[in-house]
C-alpha cells in the first residue's frame, strides 16, 4: 500500500514539474506579416496605457465623431487610419472596416469574404473550411494571425459586443493549448494587452487579413465570395458577364445546377464543399489551357510566342459522402455546445451584463 502511494506521489510530482516547466511557444503565422500590418501592431502598442477621460471621453471617439462612445472599434479604426496617413497605405475600408456599431464590423468582413466563425458555421450561409482542406472548420481549427480582428459577444447571441486585434498566438508546450494575445481598447477604460484561450466561448469569430477560408453559398447570399463563384461560372461559359454581380440569384443557382449535373454532383443549387472543389478544379484547368495565360512577349513585335495545348479534358467528378451532403444543406447556424445559456458565465469582470 505504501509502495503504491509512493508511485502515485512520484507521478503527480512529475506531472507538476512538467506543467511548471512548460513554455509558451510563439506560433509562426501561416502568411507573411506585411509591413503595413506590422506598422499597425506597432501603432496600437504605442497606445498601451491610454485611459479614457471624464465621462468616458477618448481621442478615438472624438476622431470617429462621438467623443463619449464605447470605443473598442474606434480605437482599432483610429490605428488603421494613423498607419494609412503615415505610410500611404490604404487599409481602412479595404483591409479593415470603418465602423462604430455592433455587428457592422463583422458584417463588413463577411461581405468581403474574410470572416471565420469560431465553430465554423456561418449564419445564413453554411459550413466553412480552410482553403486546401477537406474538413469543416471546428473550434480551434483556425489560429488567428497578426492583424486579425477578434469579435466577442458577452451575451448568448450572435451580436458583437467587443473587438480586439491579434498581436500573435502561442502554444503551450505541455498542454498544446493555443492562446491569443491581443491589443484592445475600452477594457474597461484603457488600452491594454489581453490574452484569451482559442477555445474561449465568448469569441464569435475572426475578421481575417487574408482570404484563407471558403464557405457554403446558397440563394440569397451576397458579397465577394459570391462574386468569385460567379466569375468562375462565367469563365466556364455557364453564366453571362452581366450576372457577375455578387448576388446569388436564380441565374447563379441555375448555372450552378448545370455545373453539378455535368459533373454528377447532387443538383441542389448550393455551392457546398464538394461543388466548390470540383468548380475550382475545372476553373484552374481552363485557365491552364488558355493560351493567353502562357503567352510570352518579347521585345520584338514579330517574336510573340504562344504555347500549344491539348483540347479541354473533362474534370473527374468528385464524390460526396451522404453525411457531407447533409451538412451542406444546413439552412441556419447551430451554435456549438459550449455556447451555453448562462449569459453571465465566463464574462470578464469589467463587463456590465444586463
Amino acid at each position: 500500500m505504501k509502495k503504491a502511494f509512493g508511485c502515485v506521489f512520484l507521478i503527480l510530482l512529475s506531472l507538476a514539474f512538467s506543467l511548471s516547466s512548460a513554455e509558451e511557444i510563439r506560433i509562426t503565422p501561416a502568411h507573411d506579416v506585411s509591413d503595413s500590418i506590422q506598422a499597425l501592431i506597432e501603432t496600437a502598442e504605442r497606445e498601451l496605457g491610454y485611459t479614457e477621460g471624464e465621462h468616458g471621453y477618448t481621442k478615438y471617439g472624438e476622431w470617429s465623431g462621438d467623443p463619449y462612445a464605447q470605443w473598442c472599434a474606434e480605437f482599432l479604426c483610429w490605428c488603421v487610419h494613423e498607419v494609412d496617413e503615415s505610410t500611404g497605405s490604404h487599409m481602412l475600408n479595404e483591409v479593415y472596416p470603418m465602423y462604430s456599431s455592433s455587428n457592422v464590423g463583422k458584417n463588413w468582413f463577411v461581405d468581403h469574404g474574410r470572416y471565420i466563425v469560431r465553430w465554423g458555421n456561418l449564419e445564413g450561409w453554411g459550413y466553412q473550411w480552410l482553403k486546401g482542406e477537406n474538413e469543416f472548420i471546428s473550434t480551434g481549427s483556425y489560429i488567428p494571425e497578426p492583424g486579425d480582428w477578434v469579435f466577442f459577444t458577452w451575451t448568448n447571441d450572435e451580436n458583437t459586443d467587443h473587438v480586439a486585434m491579434v498581436e500573435y498566438c502561442t502554444r503551450n508546450s505541455a498542454t498544446q493549448e493555443v492562446t491569443i494575445h491581443v491589443i484592445e481598447g475600452n477594457t474597461p477604460s484603457a488600452v491594454i494587452h489581453a490574452q484569451y484561450p482559442l477555445t474561449y466561448k465568448r469569441i464569435l469569430g475572426f475578421g481575417t487579413v487574408h482570404d484563407c477560408a471558403d464557405w457554403t453559398m446558397r440563394a440569397g447570399n451576397t458579397g465577394e465570395k459570391v462574386r468569385q463563384l460567379q466569375e468562375k461560372l462565367h469563365r466556364l461559359g455557364l453564366l453571362s458577364a452581366e450576372r457577375v454581380d455578387g448576388r446569388f440569384g436564380p441565374s447563379t443557382q441555375s448555372a450552378l445546377q448545370l455545373f453539378q449535373n455535368e459533373h454528377d454532383i447532387k443538383s441542389n443549387g448550393i455551392a457546398n464543399i464538394t461543388t466548390q472543389k470540383a468548380l475550382n478544379q475545372a476553373y484552374e484547368h481552363l485557365i491552364n489551357q488558355d493560351p493567353e495565360t502562357w503567352r510570352v512577349d518579347s521585345d520584338d513585335d514579330d517574336d510573340d510566342l504562344t504555347l500549344d495545348f491539348f483540347d479541354f479534358i473533362p474534370v473527374p467528378s468528385p464524390s460526396a459522402s451522404p453525411a457531407e451532403e447533409e451538412l451542406s444543406l444546413v439552412d441556419s447556424v447551430e451554435n456549438d455546445a459550449d455556447m451555453d445559456a448562462d449569459v453571465n458565465d465566463d464574462v470578464p469582470d469589467w463587463v456590465d451584463v444586463p
